[in-house]
């Protein structure tokens, strides 16, 4: 469907882009200010969520979407969603109780520009915004998707996923993790929103179980792809490449796949889990191509 996404044979990198451009649009659109006093916490959200950045988990999204013909504005709210919880682990990662980072995507952080409680308030407001728009017809006619999405980001965004990896994180520092421990870690914190950005498509589509069970298994070798690259430009990358602070993990003493596997090792794992996660979608043949490259980018990017 030509006017759904984008047209038959454009590139990854356009495609990329134009993913940006629109899911920017949608937040732009949600994230409306108010003119009453709350409009400071708008500001901060808009902050947040508007600053320059890949758009990587929207795109997912709205790829996956475009496989099997959802209509535009659903999978738009849908993407809006996962970069609205995308910006707010990063307001409340960023905060001095957690990794105290004063640089985001080549910016000051939220706590920085506003202060530290509307931070707080920006991350909060960024959440809960995201469920009221799963939860909004406007994303799905039927109500028992709607629900099934909630529920799905729900279980990627809590405890069991990014809280919990966060927590985990948290006591990294004080506490040896091995090779296992920090796959758990990342698969928590990382993985989680990329598996349910990956799969949010095939359940907006109410696709079949082999479809979804594709798109989790790529998500799941992708999303570990992801977080070794990261680990790989905390060493090798610069502050001026990646828009954050580098070396973060190494001065606070954690361990990483670099610190274990070495620069190598890590780099030659990441390939490997590149290749997985592209095989299992063999199943679309060449409708998924995008999401081929996709994972491609996740181990060759410099930010």
């Amino acid at each position: 469907m030509t006017d759904l996404l984008w047209p038959e044979g454009t590139s990854f990198p356009e495609a990329l882009a134009h993913a940006a451009e629109i899911t920017d649009a949608a937040l732009g659109r949600l994230l409306a200010a108010p003119s009453g006093l709350e409009a400071r916490v708008y500001q901060a959200m808009r902050y947040s969520a508007l600053s320059p950045g890949k758009r990587l988990r929207p795109f997912l999204v709205l790829a996956g979407a475009r496989l099997f013909g959802v209509a535009r504005n659903c999978a738009l709210q849908a993407a809006a969603a996962v970069e609205m919880v995308h910006a707010y682990s990063l307001v409340h990662d960023d905060l001095p109780a957690m990794d105290d980072s004063d640089l985001r995507r080549g910016r000051p952080t939220c706590h920085k520009v506003f202060d530290e409680a509307t931070a707080i308030l920006a991350g909060d407001g960024l959440l809960t915004a995201a469920f009221g728009v799963l939860a909004d017809p406007d994303t799905h006619a039927d109500p028992a998707v709607r629900c099934e999405l909630v529920a799905a980001l729900a279980a990627a965004a809590g405890p069991a996923g990014m809280v919990g990896g966060q927590m985990i994180d948290l006591l990294a520092e004080k506490q040896p993790l091995d090779i296992g421990g920090i796959t758990r870690l990342q698969r928590m914190k990382t993985g989680a929103l990329i598996a349910f950005a990956s799969e949010a498509g095939a359940l907006l589509a109410k696709a079949p179980g082999e479809a979804r069970l594709a798109l989790r298994g790529y998500a799941h070798d992708l999303g570990l792809a992801f977080q070794i690259a990261d680990d790989l430009l905390d060493v090798e990358g610069s502050a001026a490449e990646t828009g954050k602070p580098v070396g973060v993990d190494a001065a606070a003493g954690k361990a990483t796949f670099v610190s274990i596997l070495g620069s190598a090792r890590a780099r030659a794992q990441a390939e490997l889990l590149v290749r997985q996660a592209v095989a299992h979608l063999d199943l679309f043949d060449g409708r998924a191509e995008l999401l081929r490259e996709a994972a491609r980018f996740v181990v060759t990017r410099r930010a």
